[in-house]
């Protein structure tokens, strides 16, 4: 597990039974290119945008079951939907974010925030209790809140990388509650303004984390203890965070062999 750019799909997890991978490859397919769509090569806004609708289109093209689709991306995905009977709404979802991401590059509120992790990174968590065959009102609430955590958790060790591309995540209005500004992110201020952010921001994230982690203990099998691992890797991002004080310009938190051990003991004692 890596909280970053979909690399939290467990794709090639030992953990993931071998009857459900080429779903779940086909559902990475989907994403991972999209999301390449969105944020990669020199593209203009317009060409992204006009690619991002053509995924669109062939997902129209699943819905209507017009015959098998032509691309290999979609013709792994369309067996995938009427094998498993998965919704089209997740990855519309995601094609909404990834036009968001073209388009939008700063969030006022939290809320805002908010919004956009529930199309960028929810989905995620929703098809998979699909393919596992329990997607219960209250597991599809606490996958909902993981999955935002893990996407808070990579905004905020990335804001340096994401500075580069010329895209701020954390919320306006935390920025100017802590007497902040852009000029600060440009700069790589870690100074005491910035610090308090970062403690508001982990904490918060945290919480969120914690208030989905019961779906990993209530999971059966294979999935609960994939998920285990997915909200430890997440806490103990949050934890290197903190260890630099939030200076995540300067020290990006990664998770090495020590980190591992960590999040294996804290799965199996969760």
């Amino acid at each position: 597990m890596a909280v970053d750019h979909y690399e939290n799909f467990p794709v090639a997890s030992l953990l993931l039974p071998a009857r459900l991978r080429p779903a779940v490859a086909a559902i990475y397919g989907f994403a991972r290119s999209a999301d390449d769509i969105a944020d990669e090569g020199d593209a203009e806004p317009t060409q992204r945008l006009a690619a991002l609708q053509a995924y669109e289109e062939q997902l129209d093209l699943i819905a209507a079951d017009a015959g098998p689709c032509e691309p290999p991306i979609f013709r792994h995905l369309q067996q995938a939907v009427k094998e498993y009977g998965l919704p089209l709404q997740p990855m519309r979802d995601l094609l909404s974010a990834f036009r968001q991401d073209v388009v939008t590059t700063r969030y006022a509120r939290y809320d805002d925030l908010l919004d956009y992790c529930r199309r960028s990174a929810n989905p995620v968590g929703t098809l998979m209790l699909h393919l596992y065959q329990a997607p219960t009102a209250q597991n599809l609430r606490d996958s909902d809140a993981i999955c935002s955590a893990l996407q808070l958790v990579n905004f905020w060790q990335d804001v340096a990388i994401d500075w580069q591309k010329s895209r701020i995540y954390l919320p306006q209005e935390d920025l100017e509650r802590f007497g902040l500004g852009e000029q600060d992110i440009a700069e790589a201020r870690s100074d005491a303004r910035w610090q308090a952010l970062m403690r508001f921001e982990v904490e918060r994230a945290r919480a969120l984390m914690l208030s989905g982690a019961p779906l990993a203990k209530r999971l059966p099998g294979r999935i609960g203890w994939e998920l285990r691992l997915v909200v430890q890797g997440g806490l103990r991002i949050l934890e290197r965070i903190e260890r630099v004080n939030g200076d995540v310009f300067r020290h990006r938190p990664k998770l090495g062999r020590t980190d591992w051990l960590a999040i294996g003991w804290r799965g199996l004692t969760m």
